[in-house]
Order: C-alpha cells, then structure tokens, then sequence
C-alpha cells in the first residue's frame, strides 16, 4: 500500500457532498475517475468506486437516520428486490469484458445525465411537497413519519410494483457498472410516487448504502481472487478516498435540510449560502 492517490482525500470530500445530498450514487463519478483519470482497469475502477461508496453512504445514512428522514417499511421492501438483483450484476460483471463495461458505463452516465436535465426544480419540489401536505390528513395517509425536529410528514407510497421493477433495473446496473439504482430511485420515489423530497432522498440513500454494501462485497470476494497487485492498488485507494466520503458524507444532509431542491447544484447553494450548514 501507498501514498500516490493522497489527492483523491479532498476529490473524495467534493464529491461525496454533492452525491449524499442529491441522492445520486458516488461511483457514478468515482468509476469514471479511477478508469479514465487514474487509468485504472475497469473491473478494479468498479468495484473501488462501490467499496468507497459503500462508505460514503453509511456515513450519510447515519445523518439522516437521526434526522428521522427514513422510510424504512418502504426502503425494506425495495430492498427484497436490490440485494438479489444486484448479486447476480456483480457476478455477471466478471464475465462481460473490459470494453462491454467500459461501454456499458458510458451508456449508463448519459442517461444519468439526462435525467437530471429533466429533474424538477426547486419551485417544483415545494409545490410537490405543499401538494401531498395538502391531500393526507389524519386517516388518509399510510404513512406518517415524525421527524427529529417534530415535523409530522404525511402521504401514501403509490406504484409500488413499478417501483420493485425500477429498483431491481438499477440495482442490476449497479452490480455490474457500479451506477444506476440511486438515479432511478430518485425518479420513481419523487415523481412518480410522490413521496416528500426529504424523505425520499434519506429513503434512497438507505437503499442504496445497503446495495452498495452487498454489491461491493462480491467485488471485494473477486479481488481476493485477483493477483496480489490488485489489493494493493485498491487498498492505496480506498485509503484516501474512504476518509473523504465520510466526511462528505455527514456534511451533505445538513445542507439538505436547509434546502428543497433535489439537485446537487441547489446543496452547493445552500452550503455556500450557509443555509442550515
């Protein structure tokens, strides 16, 4: 083990904020990072993108967790669905070869892309929320949370096959190109599904942090595997970026909670406004 990717502890920290706080999964810009900057093969960018990630959002979810944020009874039944689907990516991602990967990720990061060129804008994001606090009273909603501060948020979980469907896609995704299931969650929890931007980005953060455990442990099993070199690298890795994520980690649902935009640019607003950080 060494110290040559010593600059990838403040890269880390960049990036773990802007990828906590807008529910998108950090190796969807650490795989690019480690394949195309540090030219790392990429089975070996993939899964230290996961193993980092997986860090990144055991740190955030810890935050949000406090914050009382998390819709468990909805993030357990996604999860019956992620964890197998996203095993049998992982263990199909040793077959497929350096280009299909290479390929494959690149396909998935434009349509990540896309979609946050179509994702709704802070004034939507309130007037959703207002909407849905508007149409639950007492007996209407199925669920209710109470927040850490005591806030009461009230609503009901809708399209819940497609929902199974959607997470399952993006959890194969993730398994094998290390990106896809936060992206996809964000979309049906907020809109398709209506569930309060706050609780649904926590919600998705805790689906993700416990794929992302599952997934980067069948690659941690593959390295085992691998020649002595591999471990190494990793383990030089992972050593900087790992401290770095946890401290985006935890930075990220402070400025969330000052903020209603579900976009990465609305936290760097909000943190550098001092709004709630």
């Amino acid at each position: 083990m060494s110290a040559e990717y010593w600059f990838m502890f403040p890269v880390s920290i960049v990036v773990a904020t802007v990828a906590m706080a807008s529910g998108v999964e950090g190796a969807t810009f650490f795989s690019p990072i480690f394949m195309l900057g540090l030219g790392l093969p990429p089975h070996v960018a993939i899964g230290a993108g996961l193993i980092t990630e997986t860090f990144g959002f055991a740190s955030g979810l810890y935050a949000f967790a406090r914050k009382k944020l998390i819709d468990y009874r909805l993030g357990l039944a996604l999860l019956m669905v992620t964890v197998p689907t996203a095993i049998v990516g992982t263990i199909a991602a040793g077959y497929i070869p350096a280009v299909v990967l290479k390929t494959v990720l690149g396909m998935g990061l434009v349509v990540v892309a896309a979609s946050f060129l179509r994702s709704p804008t802070r004034d939507d994001v309130i007037h959703l929320d207002e909407t849905i606090r508007n149409e639950f009273d007492n007996e209407a909603a199925e669920t209710k949370l109470v927040t850490h501060q005591g806030e009461v948020i009230r609503y009901t979980v809708c399209n819940r096959t497609e929902g199974r469907a959607i997470a399952g896609l993006g959890s194969l995704f993730m398994g094998m190109i290390s990106t896809g299931l936060g992206e996809l969650n964000g979309y049906f929890l907020l809109q398709r599904c209506r569930v309060p931007s706050k609780v649904a980005v926590a919600t998705s953060v805790f689906i993700v942090a416990v794929t992302a455990l599952t997934a980067a442990t069948g690659h941690v099993l593959q390295f085992v595997h691998s020649a002595p070199e591999v471990i190494d690298t990793v383990l030089s890795l992972v050593a900087f970026t790992v401290p770095g994520v946890i401290v985006g980690g935890n930075w990220a649902p402070t400025c969330r909670a000052g903020y209603h935009s579900t976009s990465s640019s609305g936290v760097w607003e909000c943190c550098l406004r001092g709004l709630g950080c």
